[in-house]
């Protein structure tokens, strides 16, 4: 007999790991760490107490592990680095493999930013998350969300060669009812 849960985790990764995994790409900046990450996500997700009314809240879930996990991972990434700093010892270098494909420029632009430009930017800018959500699923105030998003964004512009200007506006004409115009 399978346990609600388990139900639940598989139709989780049945219908969403592919969206699951390339979020976590654009998080992370590498296929293979994303696949840690959604690995570790799910886990975490459905190991504990947490239980989900629908597949969709259980996505939310595990989307906002793979952030947090991901911010946690870099810092203890650069812990290590100045450890081994102080130490003197040579840190080891990561076997980078090239990523290719559609999109595989703005992913390396991506791994440019740091931790927290890099969440705001993929959940503002490609998740279509607005300023509060992105700054309840990061811990963040809003204008720390706002203040990385422009920041990752401009850093973002400038490794791709890229110039995105202020968002532009454009006059509005009301028209009334009977067809005039004010």
């Amino acid at each position: 007999m399978t346990r609600p849960w388990e139900t639940s985790l598989e139709q989780l990764v049945r219908e969403r790991y592919p969206r699951l995994v390339a979020h976590a790409t654009l998080v992370a900046g590498s296929r293979s760490d994303a696949q840690d990450l959604v690995q570790e996500a799910l886990i975490a997700a459905f190991s504990g107490r947490a239980r989900f009314a629908s597949i969709a809240q259980a996505e939310a879930y595990v989307r906002r592990a793979i952030v947090s996990r991901s911010i946690d991972e870099s810092r203890r990434r650069a812990r290590e680095a100045r450890v081994v700093g102080r130490v003197g010892a040579e840190p080891q270098r990561p076997v980078v493999v090239e990523e290719r494909g559609p999109g595989a420029d703005v992913v390396r632009a991506l791994a440019t930013l740091s931790p927290r430009e890099r969440a705001c930017v993929v959940l503002r800018q490609m998740e279509d998350l607005s300023v509060q959500e992105t700054a309840s699923v990061l811990a963040l105030s809003h204008g720390a969300v706002k203040r990385y998003t422009s920041d990752g964004i401009a850093r973002l512009d400038a490794a791709l060669g890229t110039r995105t200007g202020p968002r532009s506006t454009s006059d509005v004409r009301l028209v009334q009812k009977d067809g005039g115009a004010r």
